[in-house]
């Protein structure tokens, strides 16, 4: 099996100029360059080059995960570039906002196509990941998601996840609790109405059946009804929680944090990646978050050469540390290069004919990238790497 290892060069000056909507910054521009007038992308004129699009919300509650991902995808695409590029051809990144909502992908979809996107970078988070899969489906045009983690981001053969799916989130959260012994009883706070927390929440519950400890509550809210918790928070207390699973999106998680501090509910937190922006989150408390654990397939601080690498090079480029939304981003882009290289590639070919070659090669590569070593994918799309658990300790993530 061929063994593709990733780059780790720290960004350099790229051969285009990329002005991404939402971005304040732009790379300073090449001499075959020229502004693309409706994308906000700018496109190499001289020579074919490969166009990638991204999707994701960096407007909006769910900024902070599309955001990094934008960033972390130009910066490799900035990387690859300088270095050579892909079968000797240049990459461009048009990443439109989709304010992580169904209908607003479609549109951002649209218009990627509509400038000439021959393979996919999302959705970032699932319910808009879902419906873009749709259309890239009917195109049969390349796609993988960084992050969106519900099963059906790669319910057809042309969608692959760099992140691990729910069911994986779920199960591995069980498995790491009561591995570890992190608690005797627990209860779940999830949302019922929002795909990736109830799909993580079933596969949890699953999961947990001959662990070492005992779901003693399991309390629902929805995207209606998401401010008040202090039902949800009783049940737990009452029912002695010593710790609280949280399967849901860190606004929510700080919200939660805030009120179990008001009434003396003090237990342990354990979440998934959506929990990864709670330090992020105005008028919040980050004190609150000391000691919360989450799944997460990176750490900042991690010791590995390639995540140190990565860091550094991130936070040189955009003055903050990245997030594992930015690792997945990351090395979605660098995944695509493997693949494309895996298969000889050439811009000239149709979306359509890199489909058929991309999703043929994915089942037989393997990847060392920054959220995990020898990835491999299987047919469904999903990703095969081991994950790990980070702890909130003195204000950052901490690998545990």
């Amino acid at each position: 099996m061929k063994k593709f290892k990733k780059l780790v060069s720290v960004a350099v000056a790229s051969a285009m100029v990329m002005a991404m909507a939402g971005c304040g910054a732009t790379e300073a521009p090449a001499e075959s360059s020229s502004a693309a007038a409706d994308s906000g992308a700018a496109e190499v004129v001289s020579g074919e080059v490969f166009k990638i699009g991204g999707i994701g919300p960096i407007t909006g509650g769910a900024a902070i995960y599309g955001t990094n991902v934008m960033n972390a995808a130009q910066m490799a695409v900035d990387e690859i570039n300088a270095a050579g590029g892909v079968n000797g051809y240049q990459l461009a990144l048009n990443f439109q906002d989709d304010e992580h909502d169904a209908e607003k992908a479609i549109n951002a979809y649209n218009t990627v196509k509509d400038w000439g996107a021959q393979m996919i970078i999302g959705a970032v988070t699932s319910t808009p990941c879902i419906a873009v899969g749709e259309k890239t489906h009917e195109d049969n045009m390349f796609q993988i998601t960084p992050s969106g983690s519900a099963v059906k981001c790669a319910q057809y053969d042309n969608a692959f996840q760099v992140c691990f799916s729910d069911p994986n989130q779920g199960a591995a959260s069980a498995q790491y609790i009561g591995e570890n012994n992190l608690a005797t009883k627990v209860a779940v706070i999830y949302d019922s109405s929002d795909v990736y927390s109830s799909g993580i929440y079933e596969s949890f519950v699953k999961g947990a059946e001959g662990q070492s400890f005992e779901i003693v509550a399991a309390e629902a809210f929805t995207a209606d009804n998401k401010t008040d918790f202090s039902v949800q928070l009783q049940k737990a207390k009452e029912a002695g929680a010593d710790l609280v699973f949280l399967p849901i999106y860190y606004q929510e998680s700080a919200l939660i944090l805030t009120q179990a501090n008001g009434m003396g509910y003090a237990p342990k937190w354990f979440s998934c990646d959506g929990m990864d922006g709670i330090l992020g989150v105005e008028n919040f408390d980050t004190a609150l978050a000391e000691g919360v654990m989450l799944l997460t397939p990176f750490a900042a601080d991690s010791e590995d050469q390639a995540s140190k690498d990565f860091t550094a090079a991130y936070e040189a480029k955009y003055g903050e540390t990245p997030n594992q939304f930015a690792a997945d981003g990351y090395d979605a882009v660098y995944i695509i290069k493997a693949a494309l290289e895996s298969v000889n590639a050439t811009p000239s070919m149709s979306v359509s004919e890199l489909g058929d070659a991309l999703k043929g090669v994915m089942t037989t590569i393997s990847y060392d990238g920054v959220t995990g070593k020898g990835m491999t994918w299987q047919a469904t799309g999903e990703v095969n790497k081991a994950p790990m658990a980070v702890v909130i300790k003195d204000g950052v993530y901490s690998a545990m």
